[in-house]
């Protein structure tokens, strides 16, 4: 009896997205994925889920879209000091600045609300910096064919970032 089963889906990362029919008992079907490549993430502090690309990490760029429109600040973005962006302006360098859209009185008196309430862990602001974000896959890619999950935050965050630091630590030390 224990040789009853299939074989795991073991599902890999790739841009050929490979989804299987699988007839399971009773004439059900289940969907094994065993290529993917995107999923959909949710944000639990800020209640809003993105469909979003799958790297090791899931990248950042729809959040950070989201946030740009939500809060209508630009988070992950490098600061530059003042002294820096004088010297780059004196040099002639035409720098690409983003042209700012013009906002109805209504859309920045709604942006200045939400602004008040705004608060964001640093830990995320600096993986936003990086432009990936560690998350955590809640779906079952081999039942069900997709890949949705949550990004970590919190306690949870600080424990798998202390994790990949000490396997950062190890992999340096034995080099």
């Amino acid at each position: 009896r224990y040789e009853l089963g299939r074989q795991p889906a073991n599902t890999k990362l790739s841009s050929n997205k490979t989804v299987r029919r699988v007839r399971v008992r009773g004439g059900n079907v289940k969907w094994r994925a065993l290529r993917l490549d995107t999923g959909n993430f949710s944000w639990g502090s800020e209640a809003v889920t993105r469909k979003t690309r799958l790297l090791d990490v899931v990248d950042a760029a729809p959040f950070k879209q989201w946030y740009l429109q939500h809060y209508g600040v630009d988070i992950g973005r490098k600061k530059k000091n003042p002294a820096a962006a004088a010297a780059a302006k004196k040099e002639g360098e035409a720098e690409a600045v983003p042209e700012e859209v013009k906002k109805s009185s209504h859309v920045t008196r709604k942006l200045e609300k939400r602004q008040q309430t705004r608060q964001l862990d640093s830990h995320i602001e600096e993986q936003f910096g990086g432009g990936r974000l560690l998350a955590c896959i809640s779906s079952r890619p081999g039942q069900c064919g997709r890949a949705d999950g949550y990004i970590l935050e919190g306690k949870e965050l600080e424990f798998y970032m202390k994790k990949l630091q000490k396997k950062k630590g190890k992999g340096a030390g034995a080099a």
